[in-house]
């Protein structure tokens, strides 16, 4: 209740702070944003960039994400990283600003940073499945197979029937020797998407 508490209370007063910061008309913005959104449609990041940098306020939480979000396409991830950041510098609990972050730094080598971020995602908002379902890839693919299946587990806790979170979980428990568990996995995938590549080659090692 207290962390509800403190995220109301900075969203409120954040949208009232960049109701005040934007200077700018709303017509200008909004032309601004229907621009870049067509450019990057049309795969023309800086020009994208250009259009949203015309209207530019760094008291803006809209434009710094934008701009996190251009940067990344046009493969300038350290300028990502920089505008996610004073996104999130804005709305501190912002989860979209969090999860935004973690493409350049991914793009980057920066794994520990990614997993720094998913945890501050997960201690806003603990059954985000997306954040769990991609942390338990990363712990699976480090071999930190113990770590994936807490992940993976809870991942299909909220999605039971979900082919790719069921399909991993068989795969971790088939790492994990568990092999009875991973036969029972794969199945159930199979019920979802019979032709599931990889629930039926996990489902052929297991028989």
């Amino acid at each position: 209740m207290e962390l509800l508490k403190k995220i109301t209370l900075t969203l409120l007063v954040n949208i009232l702070f960049c109701q005040v910061s934007i200077s700018q008309d709303f017509a200008r913005l909004k032309d601004a944003f229907q621009k870049s959104y067509t450019q990057e449609a049309a795969k023309e990041y800086p020009a994208a960039i250009s259009s949203i940098k015309a209207v530019y306020d760094e008291k803006s939480y809209e434009l710094n994400l934008r701009l996190g979000w251009l940067y990344y396409l046009s493969a300038n991830y350290n300028e990502s990283r920089i505008y996610y950041n004073r996104a999130i510098s804005i709305f501190p609990y912002s989860v979209e600003a969090k999860l935004g972050l973690t493409y350049p730094l991914a793009a980057l080598g920066n794994l520990n940073e990614v997993i720094s971020q998913y945890e501050k995602i997960l201690e806003i908002t603990p059954n985000y499945s997306v954040v769990l379902y991609k942390l338990g890839m990363i712990y699976y693919e480090k071999g930190d197979y113990s770590s994936a299946l807490r992940f993976f587990e809870k991942v299909v806790n909220l999605w039971p029937f979900d082919y790719d979170s069921i399909t991993m979980l068989g795969w971790t428990h088939f790492r994990l020797n568990n092999i009875r568990e991973a036969k029972v996995l794969f199945q159930k995938a199979l019920l979802n998407s019979p032709d599931g590549t990889s629930a039926l080659q996990g489902l052929e090692l297991v028989n």
